[in-house]
């Protein structure tokens, strides 16, 4: 038997194609035509897989979420203690190197992970980990949605980038502090690299110390208190 010219449609090949229009051009770019044309098939045959294009940019939201790295809250192999501060510092950079190289799919992460599978499994990562390190589940809850917040913002959008590169554009009469403004726009990975940096040891050192008065509390409670 021959083999088909074209290779077959699959929901995968949907995704990387939806993917790869969202990146380059934006959501708005996303349509049912313009997918069929891009897969050179038929529009009524992604109804067999995706039933609306609201459908499809979820599965392409999930697909990046199947990007981030979770192996961080695997229970380590000798048996010790796991280090939640580590690995909620190194899984928020995976999210955020996720989330930049596809930033324009951030606003439907945004939403939350919905039914998505990965995202899913991702917020099931955070919370357990953060329970089985000794957070009050309430807490753990709290832990997942801060992250989600602080990584998501990040992502959103360049704090340096956002600034002409136009020295004449920042008159000392009207901006005496914002002298070197000019210079950011150049060094805008680094600029936003350090300042989320910044932002996420500042945000894990709150947590440390909200996680010692945890454990003391813990640790003097009495029975009727547990």
């Amino acid at each position: 038997m021959a083999r088909p010219r074209k290779p077959l449609l699959s929901r995968d090949r949907i995704v990387d194609t939806a993917r790869t229009l969202v990146d380059t051009e934006g959501l708005a770019a996303v349509s049912t035509r313009r997918l069929a044309a891009e897969l050179g098939v038929s529009g009524p045959s992604l109804y067999n897989h995706f039933r609306t294009k609201d459908q499809i940019l979820e599965a392409v939201a999930d697909s990046v979420s199947a990007q981030v790295d979770l192996s961080m809250f695997d229970a380590p192999e000798d048996g010790a203690d796991r280090d939640w501060r580590t690995a909620l510092h190194d899984w928020a950079v995976s999210y955020r190197a996720a989330l930049r190289a596809h930033p324009n799919i951030v606003p439907v992460l945004a939403q939350g992970p919905g039914r998505r599978p990965a995202g899913l499994r991702l917020a099931d990562a955070v919370f357990g980990a953060m329970v089985d390190a000794g957070w009050p589940p309430p807490q753990a809850t709290s832990i997942g949605a801060l992250m989600r917040y602080f990584v998501t913002g990040s992502a959103l959008g360049s704090f340096a980038g956002g600034f002409p590169d136009d020295e004449a554009a920042y008159d000392p009469a009207d901006y005496p502090h914002l002298g070197q403004a000019h210079l950011l726009a150049e060094r805008q990975e680094a600029v936003d690299d350090r300042a989320f940096e910044t932002g996420l040891t500042a945000l894990l050192d709150g947590l440390a110390v909200q996680y010692e008065q945890v454990a003391t509390a813990a640790a003097t409670a009495t029975p009727t208190d547990r």
